[in-house]
């Protein structure tokens, strides 16, 4: 797949401009403090992602990134900032990262304390931004968002109700297949030594092929045995251009006799059950979830979740309904909500499917069959293809809507 942007991922190991006043140069690292571990950016459609790995866990409120106007004297450009604390940087990084994606100059980081470091975004344009932190490793992760093109002013945005019109009534055409796990993580380990990541792939390949079938275009998030972590998941689907996100994942449980299929979508409303399935998908320890519920409060995903749910809802009823029609007592453990960071880390309706049970003996012999994963396939992909005739009918009734309107006028 050829990316959005020639740069389009820039990785830099321990790569950072130093902004630290001269005394720091020659100060004594104190005790205790993390470090910067790697410096990663991605240019999507709509919006730039920053993301600085450490080597610690940091708190940082959203609002702790600060946004400056530019200095023309200076010849400084508007730019934004944070303190991290707890981090050192000190005066080993000496490059900047360059971005010149058409929102961001560049990044930089350095020794703003001796007790913090401090990020700094240059911008070319810019609409508004959000921060969080996440774990697995300890990360802060900036998106800023903004137009791109030249002939639009630097602070144009788009209002909340015309993002919800167009996620309502944009075509459904390309669909993102995120086979999960790979390589190195093998996911869930079922009876007989069955792997997640290898029944995620097989999987994934069959609903591909159906979605064809159906004149859907589709992209894989991983084609073979190897490991995409979640960012780069998100950076495949986003830089595609997907319409939609659909996650593939087999289930496991310490209880044996437990089986059934759910379909996830992203909330902040959860269970028990869906926090231990979140934990292991997340690749977190389940304690560590709760920051990421505060996370999802302050992204306030309701309108993305009304989105996601729907398709939820859809490709859960298909599959349940038409693999009934050939496989008695499929257990339906329903639709659910769930904090996945593969499903928040994701601008489009998204959804996670786990389809059965690889620590119960019968699923897991069904999910090592052909013939039921092209079953489990054909149904997902029925799905997802009522969820596109809703959405043409949607997008046919605004028409409609709109022209009576101006008809009246």
């Amino acid at each position: 797949m050829k990316p959005l942007y020639d740069s389009l991922t820039r990785r830099v190991g321990l790569a950072a401009i130093l902004l630290c006043v001269p005394l720091l140069l020659g100060a004594e690292r104190p005790k205790g403090l993390g470090d910067v571990q790697d410096v990663r950016t991605w240019s999507y459609p709509d919006y730039t992602r920053v993301v600085v790995e450490l080597t610690r866990s940091v708190d940082l409120a959203e609002d702790a990134l600060v946004r400056l106007a530019a200095n023309q004297g200076a010849g400084r450009p508007e730019r934004l900032y944070v303190d991290v604390p707890g981090i050192w940087v000190g005066r080993q990084y000496v490059d900047g990262l360059p971005v010149g994606d058409g929102l961001l100059e560049g990044v930089r980081i350095g020794q703003n304390t001796r007790y913090a470091s401090r990020i700094v975004i240059d911008l070319q344009r810019y609409g508004h931004h959000r921060m969080f932190t996440l774990r697995s490793p300890d990360r802060v992760v900036i998106d800023i968002y903004g137009d791109r093109r030249p002939d639009k002013e630097p602070g144009a945005s788009h209002s909340s109700s015309a993002k919800r019109l167009s996620m309502a009534s944009r075509p459904i055409r390309k669909v993102v297949i995120d086979p999960g796990h790979g390589g190195r993580d093998p996911g869930a380990i079922g009876v007989g030594g069955v792997r997640e990541k290898d029944i995620n792939l097989r999987l994934s390949k069959l609903l591909a092929r159906r979605l064809r079938a159906r004149s859907f275009e589709v992209v894989l998030t991983r084609e073979d045995d190897r490991y995409v972590d979640l960012e780069e998941r998100t950076v495949i689907a986003e830089s595609a251009g997907g319409d939609l996100f659909v996650s593939i994942h087999a289930n496991a449980a310490r209880n044996k006799s437990l089986r059934g299929i759910e379909v996830y979508y992203l909330d902040a409303g959860h269970r028990r059950h869906n926090l231990d399935v979140a934990a292991r998908e997340n690749g977190v320890p389940r304690g560590q979830l709760d920051d990421l519920q505060t996370t999802l409060s302050r992204l306030r995903v309701a309108e993305a979740s009304h989105h996601s749910k729907t398709l939820a809802d859809t490709v859960h009823h298909d599959l349940i309904h038409g693999l009934s029609q050939t496989y008695s007592s499929v257990p339906d453990l329903g639709v659910k909500q769930g904090p996945f960071y593969v499903l928040f880390m994701s601008s489009m309706p998204s959804i996670l499917v786990e389809t059965g049970f690889l620590t119960h003996r019968k699923e897991s012999k069904l999910l090592r069959s052909e013939r039921y994963l092209d079953t489990v396939a054909a149904q997902i992909a029925a799905g997802i293809g009522h969820y596109r005739t809703r959405n043409r009918q949607i997008t046919a009734e605004a028409a409609a809507s709109r022209k009576a309107r101006t008809e009246a006028r």
